[in-house]
């Protein structure tokens, strides 16, 4: 008779997980990168010379995991445009870092409300076991529309904690790699973080893991290559799955 899927070992080393969200649990991170591309275009487009935001490694290497005013700096640094930051009222546009992320925003969030997002199943099946075992379970995300995700999956009741964009903003937590997102949800589990696990797609957000003294970091590489598995590796990943199901085991009694 077949065994219902357990966590692995490495998982049962822990006694807590942080999942991050985009590219983890939702299917949400080309969308990101959608809107994203959208509003750097704008930008870009303005400066001769300036190739095209890249979906695949400019959002990899500067966006993915970061709040959106860290992502939009961090990008616009790399290209060398010192664009002032703005104001919180700025909308959307290009000629401040603030407009430039108000715009990715703004097409993110339409994107969303016209097309709902995919789940990963393998990732779903994991939290689904972790939370029958009982081992309790966080997701941090820099998104502000992680628990709208969350709850419109249908998963939000699958977490004992949730800390999105919304609440790193109002606890004034610094975003990726800085820990801070990261060591809030494992306080809100009430479990140190040295027995805590974190879940995590983005080279800033392992890093975050990493320096935050997690007792596992694990690195989920979508592309399945050994370009970006070693990347994760580098930034602090303790091992790198192709996707969290695989962080399950089955058997036969």
């Amino acid at each position: 008779m077949a065994r219902a899927p357990s966590p692995a070992a490495v998982l049962l080393s822990v006694h807590a997980v942080v999942f991050d969200t985009d590219g983890v649990i939702t299917d949400s991170a080309p969308t990101h990168a959608a809107a994203w591309k959208i509003a750097f275009d704008a930008c870009l487009d303005l400066h001769e010379g300036q190739p095209p935001f890249d979906e695949a490694e400019d959002y990899r290497r500067h966006v993915d995991g970061r709040s959106r005013m860290d992502g939009a700096a961090a990008f616009l640094a790399s290209r060398g445009l010192a664009l002032p930051e703005g104001g919180p009222d700025d909308p959307p546009g290009t000629g401040t870092v603030r407009a430039v992320a108000a715009r990715k925003d703004e097409e993110f969030t339409r994107s969303i409300r016209a097309h709902p997002v995919a789940v990963w199943p393998g990732t779903v099946r994991l939290l689904r076991v972790l939370h029958d075992a009982r081992v309790p379970i966080a997701a941090a995300s820099a998104s502000r529309h992680a628990t709208e995700l969350l709850a419109g999956a249908g998963l939000l009741d699958l977490f004992t904690a949730v800390v999105d964009g919304n609440e790193a903003r109002r606890l004034e937590l610094p975003g990726k790699p800085d820990p801070a997102l990261f060591t809030e949800a494992a306080r809100r589990l009430g479990v140190p973080v040295g027995d805590t696990a974190v879940v995590e797609d983005a080279l800033a957000g392992v890093e975050a893991g990493r320096r935050g003294g997690f007792g596992l970091v694990v690195g989920v590489d979508r592309t399945d290559s050994p370009e970006g598995a070693g990347d994760l590796r580098r930034h602090g990943a303790d091992l790198v799955v192709a996707d969290p199901g695989d962080l399950l085991i089955t058997g036969e009694d």
